[in-house]
């Protein structure tokens, strides 16, 4: 038990900064304008949805403590939601049914992700995205490209 406590408080720095960088990649403009992801809650969490994914990937393929650096990560993406629910004035109890569901949503989608970027499947990437991220119809081919490529790129320099 202890020593759970003391490894999560050496790695904060780390799971800080991992933090601080996915919250920078989904805060870039691009998703907002030319990607025409709504600039709400849900947009936000499906960027950050997307964005963690592939962090988490890498850190989830390393020899340990990967693994745990990436359940760290995952838990501060989580507590980040809490505090935004919390900011905007959604209640103790209601806070508990969205985390809920919003786990479900993040786990759900980088699975998807995970089939499609381990296919190396476009078409499926692109299917993917436009149930989350654009929420745009499939005929949407330039945008969804965009997406697709911005995270096809991300996916490989890792």
């Amino acid at each position: 038990m202890f020593d759970q406590l003391f490894r999560k408080s050496r790695n904060r720095p780390l799971i800080d900064a991992l933090h601080g960088e996915i919250v920078t990649a989904s805060r870039q403009k691009v998703f907002f304008t030319d990607f025409a992801v709504p600039d709400t809650f849900e947009g936000r969490f499906e960027l950050m949805t997307l964005n963690g994914g592939i962090l988490l990937r890498q850190l989830q393929a390393w020899p340990q403590p990967g693994p745990q650096i990436a359940q760290d990560v995952v838990d501060r993406l989580f507590k980040g939601f809490d505090g935004a629910l919390r900011e905007s004035g959604v209640g103790d109890l209601a806070v508990a049914r969205k985390m809920k569901t919003l786990a479900e949503a993040f786990l759900g989608r980088n699975q998807a992700y995970d089939t499609a970027l381990r296919a190396d499947d476009p078409d499926a990437l692109r299917a993917v995205l436009a149930r989350n991220i654009v929420a745009l119809p499939l005929n949407q081919v330039l945008l969804l490209d965009l997406v697709a490529g911005y995270t096809l790129a991300k996916h490989r320099r890792h």
